[in-house]
């Protein structure tokens, strides 16, 4: 059987081939049991023997950390910049609910403009101003009322000339000007 064993270890070992090229990976394992087969165990079952103590790890506790000043600054930064993103999406908010509700007076106010339209344009149509007007009592004026005026005369025009005022006179007018334009500046 030992021989046996040496002469498969010497096939596989050198150049011939037994079958397959596929790497074999129990080799070194069945190589080493080959040669400690006629030995008796030693380590293994020794070790297999003792007792196993099992150790129970040291807890270790880490140090309380300091807060960094930047940190809490960022952290602050950060929320500060969330409240303005909301305060931003109110507003939004509020923006498009106004958009709507000026969308639906804007529908409104065309349809008052097509009527308010169709009333202006009613106004000019001469059938309507003559139902009006003779509801209103008015009529056509009769020859009694019409008067013409002739203007085939040429046309005349009067000027009448001022008098020339006297030199103590414009002295005066001029003084009462000054007068009043610094009253008036110190009111």
């Amino acid at each position: 059987m030992v021989a046996s064993a040496a002469q498969e270890l010497r096939y596989r070992s050198g150049r011939a081939v037994n079958g397959s090229l596929a790497y074999d990976l129990d080799l070194e394992v069945r190589e080493r049991e080959l040669r400690h087969a006629g030995e008796a165990p030693r380590r293994r079952e020794a070790e297999r023997e003792q007792t196993k103590v099992r150790s129970v790890a040291k807890v270790q506790v880490r140090e309380r950390q300091k807060v960094s000043p930047l940190a809490v600054l960022g952290f602050g930064a950060v929320v500060g910049l969330a409240v303005l993103v909301l305060m931003s999406y109110i507003q939004l908010m509020e923006l498009s609910a106004d958009t709507v509700n000026l969308k639906k007076q804007l529908s409104s106010l065309e349809t008052e403009h097509v009527t308010l339209t169709t009333q202006y344009e009613q106004m000019f149509d001469l059938a309507t101003v003559k139902e009006a007007a003779e509801a209103s009592g008015m009529a056509k004026p009769s020859n009694s009322q019409i008067y013409y005026i002739d203007l085939s005369d040429g046309d005349n025009a009067v000027v009448y000339q001022k008098e020339e005022p006297s030199v103590l006179s414009r002295v005066l007018t001029s003084f009462n000007h000054g007068v009043y334009a610094v009253v008036e500046y110190f009111d």
